[in-house]
């Protein structure tokens, strides 16, 4: 993660606040906070035990968010996450109760354990911010974010996630195990009793769409656009990638830079945050070929080769 010599002050206390339950993850809840500032949805791939619940839940309870759990199975039908309608004989009329999509935040638990008819609907929520039951398109409420996790191991009976759908999430995060001393820090916090027992909203909702808005209108120079699309046109030329990053890549990278510098306490993008960011935020919508595959090639190196062979413009126009 890049030193961040400054804070915005309302997003430092929403990370001091995160950071006593989660220990050690600094840059996951910041990535995280990237993702709910552009108004994007984040994919948390890791084992089970690391802490990806954990976060979702502090982070709602840290801005006075609804927090709502779907825990995705074979058996889970579109209905049980969007809601249904019933029939109330009293009044003679259908009444709609709110499936759990409905949350503020809302944490989709194994979400490639459940199929893909029911995985539609939760990313029909995710990019129109709507759900459509009995026909009838309902808007949700903001702000509205998903964290979504999915299990690397045990793909048994599994619905792996295809490319477009993917593409939906803006960030793609891994936890990671703790070092020792971390894992010796969270045993000592939570001896008496859970850390996130006594955490306390630090923020309210009024204020996060505040703070969204505000990201909106950080401004993205022409030139930082530039170097955006080179190093996505980059993605579709490279001879290891089937499929490169499409436009929505390109504009998803852009909101999450302009997320990053807000929460660096600056009304401008840099071209660093954009090359922070693309790993985090280009790397799960490349395709590699198969002959990469083969090979060993990782999305991720594929990135890194690119960030240092596109040039990075400075303020003259001209490329250093």
């Amino acid at each position: 993660m890049t030193n961040l010599t400054n804070y915005h002050p309302k997003i430092e206390k929403v990370l001091n606040n995160i950071n006593r339950v989660i220990i050690g993850k600094e840059e996951v809840t910041t990535l995280s906070l990237v993702a709910l500032l552009s108004q994007g949805h984040v994919l948390l791939e890791d084992v089970p035990g690391v802490g990806k619940t954990m976060l979702v839940k502090t982070l709602a309870k840290s801005l006075d968010c609804s927090f709502k759990r779907i825990q995705f199975t074979p058996d889970l039908l579109p209905s049980d996450v969007t809601g249904v309608s019933i029939y109330n004989p009293k009044e003679m009329n259908f009444e709609f109760r709110n499936g759990p999509i409905m949350g503020d935040i809302v944490l989709a638990d194994e979400v490639n354990r459940t199929s893909p008819k029911t995985q539609s609907s939760l990313l029909e929520a995710m990019e129109e911010h709507s759900v459509t039951v009995d026909g009838q398109t309902i808007d949700l409420k903001q702000p509205f974010f998903v964290m979504a996790t999915q299990n690397p191991i045990e793909y048994e009976g599994t619905y792996p996630l295809p490319e477009a759908q993917l593409d939906r999430f803006l960030i793609k995060l891994k936890m990671g195990y703790p070092t020792e001393a971390q894992e010796l820090e969270m045993l000592h916090n939570i001896s008496e009793r859970h850390p996130i027992e006594t955490t306390e909203a630090v923020m309210n909702k009024e204020e996060l769409l505040d703070l969204q808005q505000q990201v909106a209108e950080v401004f993205v120079d022409k030139l930082v656009q530039q170097y955006i699309v080179g190093l996505i046109t980059a993605t579709r030329n490279h001879p290891s990638v089937y499929l490169g990053v499409s436009p929505r890549g390109s504009i998803a990278l852009m909101r999450a830079a302009k997320a990053y510098a807000f929460i660096c306490a600056r009304d401008y993008v840099l071209p660093d945050d954009v090359k922070y960011l693309a790993p985090h935020v280009l790397g799960h919508r490349i395709i590699l070929s198969a002959e990469a595959k083969f090979e060993g090639v990782e999305s991720a190196k594929v990135i890194e080769q690119l960030l240092e062979e596109i040039a990075v413009p400075n303020r003259k126009g001209q490329f250093k």
